[in-house]
């Protein structure tokens, strides 16, 4: 045997995992990759084979559905992320591809929020009702992943992004990485997720010859977005937050309102925080230590007891009630506990989905401490108790303050809620914590927005309409516009109950119409005469200069309540161009989805 046939050898096939053998998408994608990576190393002494010709980039789509902004920044982040390691994927809205355009694609991963009662947000609806409707493509070509976003204070959680995956799948497409479903507080999720579907599209195209550039070996080098946040230790962030002082705390409302609403402004000094027209603040707020102390009675705890808190540490119950769980609202977890451990089995018969109802009736303006003490018999440890409740999350609310008006200050607008029922006084966690127990410190970080911004023109006309404590990023637009000098013209719609008591900022929105800045102010007090009048009503009183601002360019902003307000709003805005334009149904229905297209119809819901 010559030297020649000791250095050549017939190439082995790797073996392939099966579809059938009980190994989930993930694990049978990541063995294939494995096994590939094995069979295709050079054995001893076999020479070093030729290097391959240039392969075709692998493309991975990135598909985001977003009502704020989120999932749009995350999804950017995502394909950044595939760029740097050799894919070719971009980020698109789920309005920019048709069912048939994704039927061609091998890779999709989607990041979807959940908006409203369940539905998917406004950039993904079509897509959503084509998925689950009839006559929908096969998708048999097509492996995806997806990353939801939602927020468990709401029943149906996450519910668009498990829509997706279940019509997805229906449609023959093939999991490779389970979905993740991301709380409010969702970077550490959806970063575990990312790192997830990267290991399995690396060992799937790995497996087939065609891994990207970055696949073996080098991790890609990350924009400073897309670092790790504990990377950036000297950064004021949500992992981070900057101890701000509360300068002001002054109540909007007065005589005889039915509501609390106050104006805070906080100052920024010496943190390096900006912040946007339009963007949110964060705050973390502690819990009303009266009802720590009824939760540690309904326990028979003295508080002092050790437990775990939710970042690893041990702290006693009082101080991890106080500082790191939700002790309002019961989560599931804890509620099929207590159900499974009580005597009476009142509970138990409520979580049986077709008590649904019943369950509902009985938990709406009730908290933690009515089922420990509803439920007395069913004992629970401290450690047991905590292990059952979620985090406390930090609020986001609305900034109502420009930067340019403003230096190092953020301006919040926040309704107090207060409320009784079952015989207890009810306090909203945040909003009184702001109101009664800031005491000068508040725990803060700055959501940024990439959806809901003033004209990139200061000469295009807006029209805003935010009623209650929706006006709040309104008042930041109007203060930013008046800043930097810009000469567009300004219509706010607001509302609220009574002007007598109700009217927020009232003093400056005068002073902006006497000198002009702001154009029109449309006002809607329900209580104020025998029939309720709202915005939208206003809206359609005003249908003909509505319509003459919408041709002129106008963009169009929406703040507030989402279950009622916002549909109410959108509905009057059809009828106003339905009947101002002379447009059939159709064609308004085309010419709003047309002013969403262009950024013209923005909205800040919740």
């Amino acid at each position: 045997m010559d030297k020649t046939s000791l250095t050549t050898s017939t190439p082995v096939s790797a073996p392939f995992i099966p579809d059938h053998a009980p190994f989930t998408p993930a694990q049978r994608a990541w063995l294939n990759g494995f096994l590939a990576a094995i069979f295709s190393a050079p054995r001893a002494g076999a020479a070093a084979p030729a290097p391959p010709p240039a392969a075709t980039k692998v493309k991975v789509c990135v598909l985001f559905g977003s009502e704020s902004g989120n999932c749009e920044a995350l999804a950017k982040r995502l394909a950044k992320v595939a760029q740097g390691k050799g894919y070719d994927a971009a980020a698109k809205g789920l309005d920019k591809i048709k069912l048939h355009d994704l039927a061609k694609e091998k890779y999709a991963l989607f990041v979807a929020s959940t908006f409203g009662d369940g539905e998917p947000p406004e950039n993904a609806k079509e897509f959503h009702a084509a998925l689950l409707g009839g006559g929908a493509p096969r998708l048999e070509n097509l492996s995806f992943s997806i990353c939801a976003l939602g927020d468990t204070n709401y029943e149906k959680f996450c519910q668009c992004g498990k829509d997706f995956d279940a019509g997805l799948h229906a449609l023959g497409a093939k999991r490779i990485f389970e979905r993740a479903d991301c709380n409010v507080d969702f970077e550490e999720t959806f970063q575990q997720w990312q790192e997830g579907v990267f290991s399995v599209l690396d060992a799937m195209a790995k497996s087939e010859g065609v891994a990207p550039a970055s696949a073996n070996g080098a991790s890609p080098k990350l924009e400073p977005e897309q670092a790790p946040e504990a990377a950036a230790t000297l950064a004021y962030s949500r992992k981070n937050p900057f101890l701000a002082t509360l300068l002001t705390n002054r109540k909007l409302t007065s005589g005889d309102s039915a509501k609390e609403t106050r104006h805070y402004e906080i100052s920024l000094e010496g943190s390096g925080l900006t912040y946007e027209a339009g963007d949110a603040l964060g705050v973390f707020p502690t819990n009303c230590p009266a009802l720590v102390e009824d939760v540690l009675r309904a326990l028979n705890c003295d508080g002092e007891e050790a437990v775990p808190a939710p970042d690893g540490s041990e702290a006693p119950l009082r101080i991890a009630l106080t500082r790191h769980y939700e002790i309002n609202k019961a989560p599931p977890p804890l509620l099929q506990t207590i159900a499974e451990r009580s005597a009476d089995k009142t509970l138990r018969d409520m979580l049986d989905p077709s008590a649904k109802d019943a369950l509902k009736h009985y938990l709406w303006g009730r908290e933690v401490v009515d089922l420990l003490v509803d439920f007395a018999s069913a004992k629970l440890s401290a450690v047991e108790f905590v292990g059952l409740l979620k985090s406390l999350q930090p609020r986001l609310y609305s900034i109502s303050s420009s930067l340019k008006a403003f230096p190092n200050q953020v301006h919040l607008t926040v309704a107090a809620v207060r409320y009784e029922s079952f015989g207890r006084k009810r306090k909203g966690v945040c909003s009184t914590f702001l109101a009664d127990r800031a005491n000068g410190a508040v725990p803060v970080f700055i959501q940024t927005s990439h959806s809901f911004r003033t004209p990139r023109d200061g000469g295009t006309p807006m029209i805003m309409v935010g009623p209650g404590t929706g006006v709040a990023p309104f008042r930041a637009f109007l203060h930013d516009r008046r800043a930097t000098g810009a000469k567009g013209v300004n219509w706010l719609f607001f509302g609220e109950q009574r002007a007598a008591t109700d009217f927020f900022y009232r003093d400056e929105f005068d002073a902006m119409l006497a000198d002009g800045h702001l154009t029109k102010l449309s006002t809607a007090f329900s209580r104020d005469q025998a029939e309720k009048v709202y915005v939208q009503h206003r809206m359609l009183e005003h249908a003909a200069d509505l319509w003459k601002w919408l041709q002129d360019g106008a963009h169009f902003y929406v703040c507030g309540d989402a279950t009622r307000m916002a549909k109410d709003v959108d509905a009057a805005l059809h009828s106003v161009i339905e009947t101002a334009g002379g447009l059939s149904r159709d064609d308004a229905e085309a010419y709003v989805q047309k002013l969403k297209t262009d950024k013209r119809y923005q909205r800040d819901v919740y």
